[in-house]
């Protein structure tokens, strides 16, 4: 990994990022809940959502398709639910709130459905699963990215679905649970990972308009330069569904509960790729109100406790529960420093020079 990647300190990365939204125009919190959140992503081994964004956020605030400083607006209230309209504000400081009344609202009724539209990109959403465990609560998000088609749907060739990310978050005393995936068999944004140098995808992760099955970031991007902005309206393939039918299906499920039911808008149709929006609808469930908290932690401690026992097929790669493997990373991250693709690091420092930001690169 030394040879191909820089390992940043993970304060001095996010110094960078927070600097750089700074200079962009965003008042010090917002940037330090941009920089941290994105940050946290690559501290969680998703390195997908993480500071490779910062070029794109940077290009979209200053595009007008993300505006800084927006405060959610409630839609429709009624107690135990509510609809948020985000304004296209930067999505780490309106889904937060979102999730706080959500949260806030499920510890006070014991349950809570919130949904979010026009939101700016939200990203890691298995962070929002963490705040819900962090107050006692379990979580479920269904995402979506309305103007954004780059899914194709299973048995198709064609973009119709966003990556429709999907979230649950399970507390149990020392031992939360915490599954949260793109419905897309890679994330859009391991591909620009890949197109960067970075981890190479699934030989299948994406399709040609002809049904080839393709690994190369082309597919989906079209040209791009070596370091620089990647458009994936230039590309002619799309990413493929996970786990065929069932992935498909789910995809399907956050277009509809995210973008439908939010009035936040689905994937497509659109005419032109332009500004695009997060829309997630949120269940959160309180097992205190609920009435079987005590059973509910000793019952699913006991479970994971036996599932993690199982004789793993690979000595050397035992069986994880969800949310393992970040912990770990998180831990390893923190330590020894962030790796990133050299392009990655590159194209952050070209932001921070453009922007009169001093950088040590």
């Amino acid at each position: 990994m030394a040879a191909t990647y820089v390992t940043v300190p993970a304060p001095a990365l996010e110094e960078v990022v927070e600097k750089i939204f700074g200079a962009a125009g965003c008042d010090g919190a917002e940037a330090n809940r941009i920089s941290t959140h994105l940050l946290g992503a690559n501290l969680a081994g998703h390195d997908s959502h993480g500071v490779a964004r910062v070029p794109r956020y940077v290009e979209w605030l200053e595009a007008g398709f993300v505006l800084k400083g927006q405060t959610a607006e409630i839609v429709t209230d009624g107690g135990c639910f509510a609809l948020l309209d985000g304004h296209f504000g930067f999505g780490q400081t309106v889904a937060p709130q979102a999730v706080d009344l959500g949260i806030a609202r499920a510890l006070q009724h014991g349950i809570a459905v919130v949904g979010l539209r026009n939101a700016g990109h939200i990203g890691r959403v298995g962070e929002y699963s963490e705040k819900a465990i962090a107050a006692g609560l379990i979580s479920v998000h269904f995402v979506n990215v309305a103007g954004s088609v780059l899914v194709a749907p299973f048995g198709g060739t064609e973009r119709r679905f966003s990556t429709a990310p999907f979230s649950v978050g399970v507390p149990l005393p020392g031992r939360p649970l915490i599954l949260d995936f793109a419905t897309s068999l890679v994330a859009e944004g391991k591909v620009l990972v890949a197109s960067n140098g970075g981890k190479a995808l699934p030989h299948d992760a994406l399709i040609e308009p002809d049904g080839t099955l393709s690994a190369d970031p082309h597919t989906l991007y079209g040209d791009y330069p070596q370091i620089g902005p990647r458009n994936p309206s230039n590309g002619k393939g799309a990413i493929r569904a996970f786990g065929e039918h069932k992935g498909s299906g789910l995809a399907f499920m956050c277009e509809m509960l995210a973008g439908a039911l939010t009035g936040g808008g689905t994937s497509g149709p659109v005419e032109a790729r332009g500004r695009i929006a997060n829309g997630m609808l949120s269940f959160y469930v309180s097992p205190k109100h609920f009435g079987t908290q005590a059973e509910f932690e000793a019952t699913g401690r006991a479970y994971v406790d036996w599932v993690m026992e199982t004789s793993p097929a690979n000595a050397d790669q035992p069986v994880l529960a969800p949310g393992d493997k970040e912990a770990q990373t998180r831990a390893d991250r923190l330590a020894n420093g962030v790796p990133l693709q050299p392009d990655t690091w590159e194209s952050i420092l070209q932001v921070a020079r453009r922007l009169g930001v001093p950088t040590n690169g």
